[in-house]
């Protein structure tokens, strides 16, 4: 059973809630729902690459953060709430100087005040490159 507030979300169903934000400007994109994840790429560009010519880790965690909060939101009634990032940690294990990065988010926790979210950003080799948590909060609307 799909886990998000329209059930017979798709892809195209997903707000802009992107345009005129960070996630439009490091070239982040949605490419696919799932029954419980969602997957976006961005970019290792001159956007979201450090001095060193790699990929920045906040680049890493903007990803991350953008798939839970995009997440949280299609799970909950955007009538009635809003969600906002409690708090995000990352593990950079490997990193990327060219390609496309991936980023997976799978909830470990929907709860009526809080979303717990693991995000998984792996290289275009497939190769994982990051670990995160997103802790998100449900806050009911004035």
């Amino acid at each position: 059973m799909p886990i998000w507030f329209n059930k017979n979300l798709t892809l195209k169903d997903i707000p802009n809630w992107g345009k005129n934000t960070m996630s439009e400007h490091l070239g982040i994109k949605f490419t696919e729902v799932g029954e419980d994840f969602l997957k976006a790429t961005m970019p290792v560009d001159e956007r979201t690459r450090q001095p060193y010519g790699l990929l920045h880790g906040g680049a890493s965690v903007a990803l991350a953060e953008t798939l839970g909060s995009i997440g949280s939101a299609l799970v909950i009634d955007t009538e009635l709430y809003n969600c906002v990032g409690l708090e995000v940690n990352a593990n950079h294990i490997r990193s990327a100087s060219e390609g496309l990065v991936t980023g997976i988010a799978s909830p470990i926790h929907l709860g009526n005040s809080t979303h717990v979210w693991d995000i998984k950003i792996y290289d275009d080799k497939e190769r994982l490159l990051c670990i995160s948590r997103l802790t998100v909060a449900i806050l009911r609307k004035r």
